[in-house]
C-alpha cells in the first residue's frame, strides 16, 4: 500500500517522530514516499530513505500529513486534484482540520491498512487569473481554505469590483476580499467577521476585510457561482492573490481573477465519531463558559 508523507521541518522532533513511523509504517506493509524537503530527515545509513513522493502521486493510497492545518493545507495542493484521502496528524496547538496525534500512530495506521475510517469531502476551489498580460487564463493552485485578494507592500485600502456569475455585486473599499470554502469558514474568514459554514454545506463565502463603509457585510453564495474579483484604478498596482494563505501571485493592472469550485472535492480521513462541533468546542472552544461559573 502506497503512502506518502509531507512534514513540517519547522517541528523540531520531526526527524525522531519520521524513524518511529518508518518502523511502524513498515511492520504493517505499508510503502512509505516522502515529500523532497524533509527527505534528509528520515534515518539514515541504512538505505531505506522513503522514495520521492513526486515518484508516485499517481499511484497513492493515502497521504499522511505531519504537522498542523498549514501542513495538510499544502499536501492536500500537492494533490493537485486526486482522489487520495488525507490523514492529518497534527503536531502542533489547534490542528482543527487534523484527526491523529502522535500517541494515536498505531491506531491510525492500522486503520489505513485495514480502511477502517470515514473520509469527509471538502470543497475545494480553482482559481485563473486572466485579461491584459495575462497568459491565456493561468491557472493557479487548488485551496482547501480560501483565495485572497490584498494589497502587498504597505498596508492600504485597495478597491476592487465584484461580480458573482457575471453580475456586479458591488465595488468594494477594503483591506482585501476572501474567497472561502465551508472548510476555510473557520480561518480567516471567520477572522474577518464571516460565518462559520457546516463543511456539508455546498457553499462559498465571500468576506471584505477590514471594508471601509458599514454596508458591507459576507456573501455566502451558491457553490456552483463564479466570483470574479477585479483591481479598480488607480488601487490595481502591487495587488496579490494568495492561495491557502501560503503561496501567491501579483494580479496585474487590467487582469482579473475568477474564481468556482474546483472539479474535485479533497477527501479527509476521520478516526471515530468526533463531529464537526465537537471539534468546535475541543478545538476552538466554542462556546466555552467555563470562566463563568457560579461562585
Amino acid at each position: 500500500m502506497n503512502v506518502g508523507v509531507v512534514g513540517n521541518p519547522n517541528y523540531p522532533d520531526l526527524g525522531a517522530f519520521l524513524a518511529t513511523l518508518q518502523q511502524k509504517a513498515s511492520s504493517v506493509g505499508l510503502k512509505l514516499y516522502t515529500e523532497e524537503r524533509i527527505q534528509s530527515l528520515w534515518p539514515a545509513g541504512d538505505g531505506t530513505t522513503p522514495p520521492p513522493l513526486s515518484e508516485a502521486l499517481a499511484d497513492l493510497e493515502c497521504l499522511i500529513t505531519l504537522g498542523g492545518d498549514g501542513t495538510l493545507l499544502r499536501g492536500a495542493r500537492l494533490l493537485n486534484g486526486a482522489d487520495t484521502p488525507i490523514l492529518g496528524l497534527n503536531l502542533g496547538r489547534v490542528g482543527f482540520l487534523t484527526t491523529a496525534a502522535p500517541d494515536t500512530l498505531d491506531f491510525a495506521l492500522d486503520a489505513i491498512v485495514r480502511q477502517a475510517y470515514t473520509t469527509e469531502s471538502r470543497l475545494a476551489l480553482q482559481s485563473a487569473i486572466s485579461g491584459k498580460g495575462s497568459k491565456a487564463g493561468r491557472v493557479e493552485p487548488l485551496v482547501l481554505n480560501d483565495v485572497v485578494v490584498h494589497k502587498g507592500g504597505v498596508a492600504r485600502v485597495v478597491r476592487l469590483k465584484v461580480a458573482v456569475d457575471g453580475d456586479e455585486v458591488a465595488q468594494y473599499s477594503a483591506d482585501g476580499i476572501i474567497v472561502s470554502t465551508p472548510t476555510g469558514s473557520t480561518a480567516y474568514s471567520m477572522s474577518a467577521g464571516g460565518p462559520i459554514v457546516v463543511p456539508t454545506v455546498d457553499a462559498i463565502v465571500v468576506t471584505a476585510i477590514c471594508p471601509h463603509t458599514l454596508a458591507v457585510r459576507p456573501l455566502v453564495l451558491a457553490a456552483n457561482a463564479v466570483v470574479t474579483i477585479q483591481p479598480i484604478p488607480p488601487w490595481s498596482d502591487e495587488v496579490l492573490v494568495s492561495f491557502d494563505g501560503q503561496v501567491g501571485t501579483p494580479i496585474q493592472p487590467g487582469e482579473r481573477l475568477e474564481v468556482r469550485r474546483a472539479a474535485r472535492p479533497i477527501h479527509l480521513i476521520r478516526l471515530g465519531p468526533e463531529s464537526f462541533f465537537k471539534r468546535l468546542r475541543k478545538k476552538l472552544h466554542w462556546g466555552d463558559l467555563s470562566d463563568r461559573t457560579r461562585k
